[in-house]
C-alpha cells in the first residue's frame, strides 16, 4: 500500500504534481491505481463517444511525454520511485487499452478497464521486467504502456471474435 503521508509533499498547485496524481484520482487512500484507471476510463469514454480512435491515441502519446516529466517531478518531491499515488501512467495505459473501442460504443470501456487492471496488476513479461528495471519517470510510464498494449490486443481480439455479443 502507498504511504499516504508522502503525498503531502506534493503541491497540487504545481501542474506537474497535479498531473502526476491524475488530477487528484491518485489521492484515493485505498487502491489509487484503480481509482486513477477509473478516472481515465471516464475521460476515455467521453473521447470515444465524441471522436475517432486516433484522437485518443494522440492524447495517449502527448500524455505519455508530459507524464514522464510529471513523474520525475513527483518522484523528486516525494523522494520515492513509483509511489502508488502517481497515476498519470494509469491514464496513458487506459487510453491505450481503449483504442479498440469503436466510436460511440462507450459502454465497452468497462471491458478495457478490467483487461487493463488485470495486466497492470499481474505484470506479465515484459510489463514486470520494465517495472523492476527501468527507472525514473520513464520507468513509471513504460510498464503501464505495455499493460495497455496487452489489454488493447485482448480487447481487439475479443471484439473481433464476439462483436455485437459484447453489446447485448
Amino acid at each position: 500500500m502507498a504511504d499516504y503521508a508522502l503525498l503531502k509533499k506534493l503541491k497540487l498547485t504545481n501542474p506537474w504534481h497535479l498531473l502526476a496524481v491524475g488530477l487528484g484520482t491518485g489521492l484515493c487512500p485505498k487502491a489509487p491505481g484503480t481509482c486513477g484507471s477509473f478516472g481515465a476510463m471516464l475521460i476515455g469514454m467521453v473521447v470515444v463517444t465524441l471522436a475517432p480512435w486516433y484522437v485518443l491515441a494522440g492524447l495517449a502519446v502527448i500524455l505519455y511525454f508530459l507524464g514522464v516529466k510529471a513523474c520525475n517531478e513527483a518522484e523528486r518531491a516525494m523522494g520515492v520511485h513509483d509511489h502508488g499515488g502517481i497515476v498519470v501512467d494509469e491514464f496513458v495505459g487506459m487510453f491505450i487499452s481503449m483504442l479498440w473501442i469503436p466510436q460511440g460504443q462507450w459502454q465497452l470501456a468497462l471491458i478495457a478497464f478490467v483487461l487493463f487492471r488485470i495486466f497492470d496488476i499481474a505484470k506479465p513479461f515484459p510489463v514486470g521486467w520494465a517495472d523492476r528495471n527501468i527507472t525514473g519517470g520513464t520507468g513509471i510510464m513504460v510498464d503501464d504502456v505495455l499493460a495497455g498494449l496487452y489489454a488493447l490486443i485482448c480487447g481487439a481480439l475479443l471484439w473481433y471474435f464476439s462483436g455485437d455479443l459484447l453489446l447485448s
